[in-house]
């Protein structure tokens, strides 16, 4: 399998099919322009949502102008939003759930974040509960994507039952846990080969679109807060010899 970092925390895993979590792709400053348009929007076979932040949803509406029956896999009160708004091919699942595609089964699993929607363009919608989800890819790696999400010992629990080999672990800190948790996490909750530092952001000099960096930054200056946070993880995890520390750039991809 293949994973390609299109952002802070947008990524497509690629096997039979090709899979994007938390579209994001306005504002986006780690998305490369060859990823932002029609051609690649059609060339997705699903979505996954995380939870209802603009920074994982509010890019989905350019997938669906292109592909309008592309399956959504979302939380069960963001999938009604999303039915009620008249996406036609919503699939809803709640924490334990799960979906069987042709080459992956994907389980919907907790984590400890809050979860609205449309939050920037008015009065927040409840969303119902942020998660993150295991891929289960047949005959490859078992991944297990963190979402957004604080310390808890439900990740030990996930661990336990479904073995993911590779984790994708938010690490940024201000909205999720930051590089010193993650790397509690990994020591003590997973037993996985590959852990990849997630929900940070490029800086002037790394982001594929500094343009759109400046733009976020106006518009949210906390995120410098979350700006290259990626080595903080590896730094953490340097005598850590059981589990790799892979930095994927933006736009970046790397098979498995």
């Amino acid at each position: 399998m293949k994973i390609l970092r299109l952002g802070h925390a947008m990524y497509v895993f690629k096997s039979k099919k090709n899979y994007l979590i938390d579209p994001f792709f306005d504002l986006n400053p780690g998305c490369p322009k060859e990823f932002n348009d029609e051609r690649f929007f059609q060339s997705i076979d699903g979505v996954f949502l995380t939870h209802g932040h603009f920074d994982h949803t509010s890019g989905l509406q350019k997938i669906l102008d292109s592909n309008p029956d592309i399956l959504v896999v979302a939380q069960y009160e963001l999938a009604l939003i999303l039915l009620q708004q008249g996406v036609k091919n919503v699939y809803p699942i709640n924490l334990g759930g799960s979906i069987q595609l042709e080459d992956v089964k994907v389980t919907m699993v907790p984590a400890k974040h809050s979860s609205s929607y449309k939050e920037t363009e008015g009065t927040p919608i409840y969303a119902g509960e942020a998660a993150g989800y295991i891929f289960d890819f047949k005959d490859s790696h078992t991944l297990y994507h963190s979402g957004d999400t604080a310390v808890t010992y439900d990740i030990k629990i996930i661990q336990d039952l479904y073995k993911p080999t590779i984790a994708i672990l938010s690490s940024s800190g201000q909205f999720t846990m930051g590089p010193q948790e993650a790397a509690y996490v990994v020591k003590n909750f997973l037993n996985v080969d590959y852990v990849i530092p997630s929900h940070t952001f490029p800086t002037k000099e790394t982001a594929p679109e500094p343009a759109a960096l400046g733009s976020l930054l106006a518009a949210f200056p906390i995120i410098e807060n979350m700006i290259d946070k990626d080595r903080d993880l590896e730094k953490a995890l340097k005598d850590y010899p059981k589990t790799k520390v892979v930095i994927l750039g933006y736009g970046e991809e790397r098979e498995f």
